[in-house]
């Protein structure tokens, strides 16, 4: 076949007439292989989106956080904003950060503000662990501050959450944060121009863990650490690979799942190695 086709090629070569149709022949041919590779997206995504819902019936059908730091929390319904539910359900989210948060837990806090909220996740969560703290949750997404309204309330945790829309720089001035506040950010790379020298000066008593999203920006990291390393302790914890949490993390939940199922409970579906910076006042 492929020598009959050369030998067309051949005769053809100078015929301008045959080359239009080979343009047009491949123009066709890319189009119907984009519509085909469009529709195996849409399958295999159905198809995952399916064994996730049947998997998340299965592992959690009273939709209460199994393990971690939040463990006991309730989820009002199978949805999260932004993210992947089932490794928050498992408790197994951002599990990088669970002793570095709870390292952050054994201090007493005036106020938690988390800028990036999504449906509650860390809000919520924190309300739980620190019960006294009023919690501040901003997102720009308002289905996102409606499931986070939803879930305080589920949790108890509702009269103490203030929830909000853009936080810049001047909203954050203006929140009570108290002696020593806890700020978490997970802004898809706005925490670029969030902080700067005086925002960290402001800061300069606080704690912050700030998610760094140099996929988006390459030198936010690094930025901001030069920017809070003259008033705060300042070291990154790295994400780990999806493929590698399947092989190395170990939860009683996932014995009954072979492999492939694992990692569709564990994957986070992170578009890069992501970054945390953990920023803690200098003692006075």
């Amino acid at each position: 076949m492929k020598t009959i086709a050369k030998r067309l090629i051949d005769r053809t070569a100078d015929n301008r007439f045959a080359w239009f149709m080979y343009r047009v022949c491949g123009r066709v041919s890319h189009y119907f292989g984009q519509i085909h590779g469009h529709a195996r997206w849409v399958r295999e995504n159905s198809h995952r989106d399916e064994t996730l819902t049947r998997i998340a019936g299965d592992l959690f059908p009273n939709l209460t956080v199994a393990t971690g730091p939040f463990k006991g929390m309730r989820y009002p319904r199978l949805q999260s904003a932004g993210s992947a539910l089932l490794p928050k359900l498992l408790g197994s989210y951002e599990s990088e950060l669970h002793a570095t948060l709870e390292e952050l837990l054994a201090h007493e806090y005036t106020a938690v503000v988390d800028v990036g909220c999504a449906e509650g996740y860390y809000a919520v969560g924190l309300g739980l662990r620190l019960r006294d703290a009023p919690i501040y949750a901003f997102d720009t997404n308002p289905q996102a501050r409606l499931a986070c309204a939803e879930m305080a309330k589920l949790n108890g945790v509702d009269g103490r959450i203030h929830i909000g829309s853009m936080c810049d720089r001047k909203v954050l001035r203006s929140l009570p944060l108290g002696s020593r506040a806890l700020i978490i950010t997970d802004c898809e790379g706005y925490e670029g121009e969030l902080f700067d020298y005086e925002m960290a000066q402001f800061l300069a008593r606080h704690s912050l863990i700030v998610e760094a999203h140099d996929f988006i920006k390459i030198d936010i990291s690094s930025r901001l650490h030069a920017i809070f390393s003259r008033t705060h302790h300042v070291r990154s914890v790295k994400s780990i690979d999806d493929i590698q949490k399947v092989h190395a993390y170990r939860y009683e939940q996932l014995g009954k799942y072979d492999i492939n199922e694992r990692y569709l409970i564990l994957s986070e579906r992170r578009p890069a190695i992501m970054e945390w910076l953990i920023m803690t006042p200098f003692e006075k």
